[in-house]
């Protein structure tokens, strides 16, 4: 008789001591303490999967309630094993719910089918690799030289690129990519994120100076909304542009961006692209036109974990993000995902494999929504 899903919960903890820290516009300066939740989805048969929901700028109350609503009637009582007709059912509910709780639910669906399996989920998946080059992706910092110095230490420690998320001010950004590259030579891969923060003309100067700084790619440079503008722009430069990050609609947003080649790279992750099952459909679509897919950091340390099984288990992708500072992205695992000599490694336990601090989040926990 196959196992039926009997009850999924949702506990909401605290995380604490969040340093200040922002990413650009979208993110505003966020500190303190935040909500996260605990997704635990549990099955007749006493296995259990997880996923965290949230991140240090988003409270995992701003979806949750909404998992709870609208998800948890569908995955009740069925097979857990059902991922793909289960995953189109919750996708349907998308108008009501959000992405980031489809993915958290897809995320422990997968969680208990390692665990079923007695197999890793980058094995459950197919596995390709067994480690992949780290990056450090910084926050917005407060000075070109602060760049520069952190792009150093993690060269210097063996880590394969360094990624900046600037200021957002035209100006200010080009000094800052031009004290990066002056400080870390001329042969380490570096990139710029700017966070949709420029119109066209901006977006083009700047790319224009780290196209002759020789940058490794050009991210996010317009609106993700702006089809207009990016294919023009990609026609004016040769350095790599990459978009489609939080573009709307999950899986269904790329096409238009394949169709009018408004990017030389898809992106995505299991938060804003719903969950493992989700950038796994987008990874292979991205194959099937040459194309790399490079994986977003998760918001949490658990979504990276997930992060973490699929970039072992597809071909193209090339690098493993690491956002800065820890303390706004590392909580709730013990040990959390580790670098060594400038790569992550696969994780060899059945499920996500994690080793969740189940005694800390009982002791931050709150409230519980069932």
């Amino acid at each position: 008789m196959a196992d039926i899903i009997t009850d999924i919960t949702l506990d909401i903890f605290t995380w604490d001591d969040i340093p200040a820290t922002r990413y650009g516009h979208h993110t505003g300066l966020f500190s303190g303490s935040t909500k996260m939740g605990l997704l635990t989805i549990r099955t007749r048969d006493g296995v259990e999967g997880h996923a965290f929901l949230g991140s240090a700028s988003r409270g995992a109350d701003m979806d949750g309630l909404s998992l709870i609503h609208y998800l948890k009637p569908i995955l009740m009582g069925q097979n857990p094993l059902d991922r793909e007709r289960l995953y189109r059912q919750m996708y349907r509910k998308s108008r009501m719910t959000t992405l980031r709780a489809i993915g958290a639910a897809d995320i422990a669906l997968w969680d208990i089918a390692g665990k079923m399996a007695g197999l890793p989920i980058a094995r459950l998946i197919g596995q390709y690799r067994d480690k992949l080059p780290a990056y450090a992706s910084s926050a917005v910092l407060q000075a070109p030289e602060a760049y520069a110095e952190e792009a150093v230490q993690f060269r210097d420690d063996g880590w394969a690129a360094y990624k900046i998320h600037p200021p957002t001010i035209p100006a200010d950004d080009i000094k800052v990519c031009e004290a990066v590259r002056k400080a870390v030579g001329d042969d380490y891969k570096i990139m710029l994120d700017a966070t949709w923060c420029y119109d066209y003309p901006q977006a083009l100067r700047v790319g224009k100076v780290i196209e002759g700084l020789g940058f490794y790619w050009y991210e996010d440079p317009l609106d993700e909304e702006d089809m207009l503008n990016y294919p023009k722009l990609r026609q004016q430069l040769s350095i790599p542009l990459m978009a489609t990050e939080y573009s709307p609609g999950g899986l269904y947003s790329y096409a238009p961006w394949i169709i009018q080649q408004a990017t030389d790279y898809l992106r995505g992750d299991v938060a804003v692209k719903a969950g493992i099952t989700g950038i796994l459909k987008a990874a292979h679509l991205a194959e099937a036109f040459k194309m790399n897919f490079e994986i977003h950091h998760g918001g949490n340390s658990l979504n990276n974990v997930a992060n973490l099984h699929v970039a072992m288990a597809i071909p193209n992708t090339e690098f493993f993000e690491v956002l800065l500072p820890s303390g706004a992205q590392k909580y709730g695992l013990n040990p959390d995902i580790e670098i060594i000599d400038g790569h992550v490694h696969a994780i060899e336990r059945p499920g996500l494999g994690a080793d969740i601090d189940f005694d800390l989040i009982k002791a931050k926990t709150v409230g519980r929504l069932d």
